[in-house]
């Protein structure tokens, strides 16, 4: 893992908007929710134990502001003990800026990705048969759909076309259909933070990093804040089948978060979603070097209404929820075999950047490799109980 520090992990603004986290703290054993301020990290646990608490106040912002704080240490010092070959255990260390809140994902909300799902379904999970499929799709549909709206009349007769051509899909369906697609990333509590591994399944041959935005949502629908993430997604498994999807999406470590959760206030709203731009590097040790982007202005269903079709009457979310926005990164570089397209391979280093909200950073291996998890729920009561924080 490469080595962590302040200035290469906060926004490009430093700390001038309102960045809160969370950090094992090794002399109170457990996790501490902690405002990122110039001059340190400091503890908010005594008035929020958890980050999903403060998400549900009615002014996050403000809140903190009124909270009597205690200085746990320099960000720096804390960055650079979260990688896990080099962790002291008996020091602070960074953790996944997010706990109760359910972790929530859309998928297909960019053309380009959709094109992708589309070529995964029809190759079965084989990458060399993607070119031809892709060359194929294209010819049907174009490489340009940025600019259709889902489920409307465009989208309807594109729909027909397609169905006619016998190339209709079910990604296309939740891509320029009227419902999206959303579905649980993983369960609560189980995601990794900036500077830790992230998990890929050891049978998976054919895989991709997904840099994304994460919203941050109250139980009540509030957008109160965003964090970078990557949705590791396993292209064979989900390719062979959709219903192979969880097994796709949800592995040890395969849900990455970070490294902080940037809250709305007057230097950051969700406008500043909306046209945001993120970029992504992928380095190997076998010199291989892969440089993309993804940008927000090309999605294809706006946030707000992304959000509105995860909670409602028929379901909602007591402590909150994050949800993944989609990525219209296409991973069809060749890193081995032409034809073969990329997938990950041991130790790459993947990091996804924007200016408004940092540098997530993460290092790939298989996810039985990775930490496991053992902080579940139960040992979170009992800890915050313990600590006199409920």
């Amino acid at each position: 893992m490469i080595p962590l520090n302040a200035a290469s992990v906060l926004p490009d603004d430093g700390t001038a908007g309102t960045l809160v986290g969370r950090v094992w703290l090794p002399s109170g054993g457990g996790p501490a929710v902690v405002a990122v301020w110039e001059d340190g990290v400091y503890d908010l646990t005594a008035r929020f134990p958890t980050v999903s608490m403060l998400a549900e106040e009615a002014d996050p912002v403000g809140a903190i502001r009124e909270v009597p704080v205690t200085r746990i240490s320099d960000l720096d010092s804390i960055l650079s003990n979260t990688p896990p070959d080099s962790r002291d255990l008996g020091k602070p260390w960074l953790l996944p800026p997010i706990d109760l809140q359910v972790l929530k994902a859309a998928g297909v909300t960019f053309a380009v990705s959709m094109l992708e799902r589309v070529i995964e379904e029809r190759a079965v999970g084989n990458p060399s048969a993607a070119a031809e499929i892709r060359a194929e799709m294209v010819r049907l549909v174009g490489d340009d759909l940025s600019k259709l709206k889902p489920s409307s009349p465009q989208a309807m007769r594109l729909k027909e076309v397609l169905i006619e051509q016998q190339a209709w899909s079910q990604y296309l369906e939740v891509g320029i259909g009227p419902d999206a697609e959303v579905f649980t990333k993983a369960p609560v509590l189980s995601s990794v933070g900036t500077g830790m591994d992230a998990g890929l399944h050891p049978k998976s041959a054919w895989n991709n990093p997904e840099p994304e935005v994460v919203l941050a949502v109250s139980s009540r629908g509030k957008i109160v804040g965003a964090a970078l993430g990557n949705d590791v997604n396993l292209r064979d498994f989900e390719g062979r089948s959709a219903l192979l999807l969880s097994k796709a999406k949800d592995n040890n470590a395969s849900c990455a978060i970070g490294p902080l959760l940037r809250l709305f206030d007057r230097t950051f709203s969700l406008d500043d979603i909306r046209k945001m731009d993120i970029a992504m590097n992928v380095t190997g040790n076998d010199g291989f070097i892969l440089d993309a982007h993804s940008s927000m202005g090309k999605i294809s269903r706006d946030p707000e209404d992304l959000v509105a079709q995860t909670l409602g009457l028929a379901h909602q979310y007591p402590d909150g929820f994050v949800l993944f926005l989609g990525t219209m990164f296409a991973p069809v570089k060749d890193r081995d075999i032409p034809g073969q397209g990329f997938t990950h391979k041991r130790d790459d280093i993947v990091t996804i950047k924007s200016a408004k909200l940092g540098t997530l950073v993460n290092r790939m291996r298989p996810s039985d490799e990775c930490e496991h998890w053992t902080f579940g729920l139960t040992a979170l009561m009992k800890n915050l109980a313990a600590r006199r924080h409920l």
